[in-house]
């Protein structure tokens, strides 16, 4: 819900108390007048006319402050309620994105939207979504020196934080999750108000006072009476209301569910940029040593006159390089670690010492084909339940304003009245009880519009389930296309590129070596082999979060 909507909620919900107050304020001085201006022989009439204002104030002015003051209603804040709208809630849908035009990174999932040294700060769905934390620039591998590949990837040490561990702790620990929790024990408490029956109002009236005193030439009578006025729901809409609250407290804890979700994806993008800056950290690691090799052999050939003292220069350049490189790296690695630490709830102090237990490659077996993939999104993604849940609260809030048509019924009970009698001396004062019941009849206001808008929303409802499930499906298939194209690019780099790269480096480091070539033939063969290195990093970063985006896409952890 944007800014504008939240202020025009928020100015509805300031008009609607000041109405109520002035209502109140009306029946107030409506009993003053009836309690100072009532006769003695009117009295159980005055109470009567003036019980049947006073409860319809009272019943008007408790619907007010629940709509304003829970769920149940359509005005609500930012704080109150950091979800940006309840599934199936009737509110107006002008000012939000439609399912079509929501942002790509929610479309398509992380695998687009979070590609190597993407932003993933976008703006997202506002209030489903936390404030993300920016991707640090990856930092590049050096064009020249001898960038080696390890022989195998390091996993990271067996105690490591695991993807799962770390799944477990942002579900404890996350700032913004426990934020949307407790709009669950919210829920519990907007089911109490619900069901909660209208207390009972007790007036008691004083009639026929004189101003001073009843004399034979006039006389009158005092009167003194106390009233209980009690609201019965005769037609259900108390249980009404109560169902409303409890499937609007389902339809939130799907919508928790599917905010967790979101927020691991934004856990996986923090834990594949941890692991892509520690493995290069390990590439330029390697480079560094061995670059011993590279300054040896470049110093037996100036030695040996073979070559000019400028490709020592040229070496030692290089290895300068390399090394800056490292630095960087190693400072990117640290940074990684503290944006997944802003998730994980930890201290940014405790950052450095995260360790991650896991890797690049893919050794998982291929997921189940597309169609598979989604129906199981169809049968288990949250935010889809969520909204078919949302059927089912609009069908429920359709039922209250059918209720609503009729009032509730004020039964009055007068169990002592007592009436001085002035006029006799001899004769003794009276004490009576009555009775009535209020009533108002639906004649012309019967709720007719409130019931419209409640059915149009069951339909406004069902038509954002059927455009959600179209959604939910073409993202899945966009999910299964990327896990499909970027594993056989990492498969066709493995097995057709790096080796002939690695081949001809080789081969021009043994002619540079045995003094057949210049060094900068070797360097550009080197530069050439790092550009390798390096498309086949980001070919594995790519492939590990279109992993991880097929999971977020079906709702289920598909893969590893």
């Amino acid at each position: 819900m944007g800014v504008v909507a939240r202020m025009r909620d928020a100015e509805t919900a300031r008009k609607e108390a000041v109405a109520v107050g002035r209502r109140l304020l009306s029946g107030g001085l409506i009993l003053a007048l009836g309690l100072g201006l009532g006769e003695s022989r009117a009295r159980g009439q005055g109470t009567a006319a003036l019980a049947d204002d006073i409860a319809t104030i009272i019943a008007e002015g408790r619907r007010s402050r629940e709509q304003a003051g829970n769920h149940l209603g359509v005005v609500h804040g930012a704080v109150e309620r950091p979800f940006a709208r309840i599934a199936g809630a009737d509110e107006a849908r002008l000012g939000e994105a439609l399912p079509g035009q929501q942002p790509l990174d929610i479309l398509q999932g992380a695998s687009q939207a979070l590609q190597p040294g993407a932003d993933i700060s976008a703006d997202r769905r506002p209030g489903i979504l936390p404030p993300a934390i920016p991707t640090p620039a990856r930092p590049e591998v050096p064009l020249y020196g001898p960038l080696t590949l390890p022989a195998a990837e390091d996993e990271g040490p067996p105690n490591g934080l695991t993807l799962e561990q770390a799944i477990y702790q942002l579900v404890r620990a996350n700032p913004d999750l426990a934020v949307k929790f407790q709009e669950l024990p919210k829920a519990e408490a907007d089911i109490l108000t619900a069901s909660l029956w209208g207390n009972p109002l007790i007036i008691g009236s004083a009639d026929g006072i004189p101003y001073g005193s009843y004399s034979p030439q006039r006389p009158g009578s005092n009167a003194y009476a106390v009233s209980v006025i009690q609201p019965f729901d005769l037609n259900g809409k108390i249980r009404a209301r109560t169902r409303l609250a409890r499937s609007n407290k389902e339809v939130l804890c799907a919508q928790y569910q599917d905010a967790v979700r979101l927020e691991v994806d934004l856990l996986h993008a923090a834990y594949v940029d941890v692991l892509a800056a520690r493995t290069t950290v390990r590439y330029l690691q390697t480079s560094v040593d061995n670059f011993a090799a590279l300054l040896k052999t470049t110093e037996d050939r100036v030695r040996r006159g073979a070559a000019p003292t400028a490709e020592l220069d040229t070496a030692m350049i290089q290895r300068e390089t390399t090394a800056n490189a490292l630095e960087e790296a190693v400072t990117r690695l640290r940074q990684a670690k503290r944006n997944l630490a802003v998730l994980l709830g930890l201290p940014p102090a405790k950052s450095d010492a995260i360790e991650l237990r896991g890797a690049l490659h893919d050794r998982a077996p291929t997921p189940p084909p597309a169609e598979s993939l989604v129906a199981l999104a169809l049968r288990n993604r949250p935010d889809l339940a969520a909204n078919r849940l949302g059927v089912r609260s609009a069908l429920a809030n359709v039922d209250v304003q059918r209720r609503e048509r009729f009032a509730d019924v004020f039964a009055l009970y007068t169990p002592y009245g007592f009436t001085a009698n002035n006029d006799d001396p001899n004769a003794r004062s009276a004490t009576a009880w009555g009775a009535g019941v209020f009533a108002s009849v639906p004649l012309w206001n019967r709720n007719q519009g409130n019931i419209r808008r409640a059915d149009r929303n069951v339909m406004q409802t069902q038509i954002e389930v059927a455009a959600l499930e179209r959604l939910v499906a073409a993202e899945v298939e966009n999910a299964a296309l990327e896990y499909g194209s970027s594993r056989a690019a990492v498969e066709r780099t493995e097995r057709l590129i790096l080796p002939r790269a690695e081949r001809r480096r080789e081969d021009l480091r043994r002619l540079y070596t045995e003094g057949q070539e210049n060094l900068d033939v070797y360097l550009n063969a080197q530069r050439d082999y790092n550009e390798v290195v390096r498309q086949y990093r980001d070919a594995l970063i790519r492939h590990r979060r279109a992993m991880l985006a097929l999971n977020t896409a079906v709702g289920l952890r598909v893969l590893p």
